[in-house]
């Protein structure tokens, strides 16, 4: 009986792939397993194995219920109002002539650029109690704000991943846009289709895998949001801007307490498992409804 020779060929191509898996995915997943069901606090040599102790903490906990809640405040204005500005940002570039369109892709896409930090801490100038513009507000039109120990704090730091991030999706659905052959557009005016009609029945149904790609990725961006409410609010007023990541440094880094913090990772995990495969099932459905 003649054994069955093994190629190595698939797999030697598929190593490198293999190995980054190994190291950077399933490595750290099992390592934040074994954490999570201990009270090692990173630094001591010994730990105790508390078993399930870590989860259950968090449905007690206030600072892992706000930053759940917290997820999903972010993450409705978050989606929308990429979607739409996206949407039209593409739409205004797709319509600019063929030597202004990379110029105005650009400069849309250089929020993108912008690191988080330096954002941040430019916003934070800008909007604290005691900087030039709330001190103009106080003095000569009697507006006393403390706008990042308000509710406006939440505002403020959706406004900055909106500025940040439209342009970097409008990308996206500009690729979309450019990828509808003329042909159908000429055989949709034939039939009178045009202006509002042309991009409802013709552009968004041609380019809706592109769609569900943004949507996708701008709901897991509300799930990662870190630095802005670490340097502006610290999660404040009374944790209306805490998030996830910011909940997760303080009882790992701040508390020490890593075991929680990797449990905590784990439930952030299942969350944007549930949400993500969620708005992906709707979003496949219109896609299978109104998709071509």
């Amino acid at each position: 009986m003649n054994k069955k020779k093994i190629n190595l060929m698939p797999w030697i191509f598929n190593s490198p792939y293999i190995i980054y898996s190994l190291v950077f995915l399933f490595l750290p997943l099992g390592w934040a397993l074994w954490l999570s069901v201990t009270d090692w606090n990173l630094m001591s040599p010994k730990y105790n194995v508390v078993k399930l102790e870590n989860f259950m903490k968090l449905f007690t906990d206030e600072k892992v219920h706000a930053a759940f809640w917290n997820s999903l405040r972010y993450l409705v204005p978050i989606v929308i109002l990429c979607f739409v500005l996206g949407v039209g940002i593409a739409l205004l570039v797709s319509r600019l002539p063929e030597k202004l369109k990379g110029f105005a892709a650009v400069m849309f896409f250089i929020p993108y650029l912008t690191s988080g930090v330096s954002t941040s801490v430019m916003v934070k100038y800008l909007f604290s109690y005691n900087s030039a513009f709330s001190t103009f507000l106080r003095e000569r039109m009697n507006l006393n704000i403390n706008w990042l120990q308000s509710d406006m704090a939440f505002g403020i730091i959706i406004f900055m991943i909106i500025w940040k991030m439209a342009g970097y999706y409008a990308l996206f659905v500009l690729s979309g846009i450019e990828s509808v052959s003329e042909d159908v557009y000429e055989a949709a005016m034939l039939d009178g289709c045009t202006g509002i009609k042309k991009l409802v029945h013709i552009t968004m149904p041609m380019i809706l895998p592109t769609l569900t790609s943004v949507v996708v990725l701008a709901a897991g961006l509300s799930f990662q949001i870190f630095s802005e409410p670490f340097l502006l609010t610290g999660g404040g007023p009374s944790l209306s801007t805490t998030t996830w990541q910011l909940e997760i440094y303080n009882a790992s880094f701040v508390r020490f307490q890593s075991g929680y913090g990797a449990a905590m990772a784990i439930a952030n995990a299942v969350q944007i498992f549930v949400v993500i495969q969620g708005i992906t099932w709707v979003m496949n459905k219109l896609s299978r409804k109104y998709g071509w």
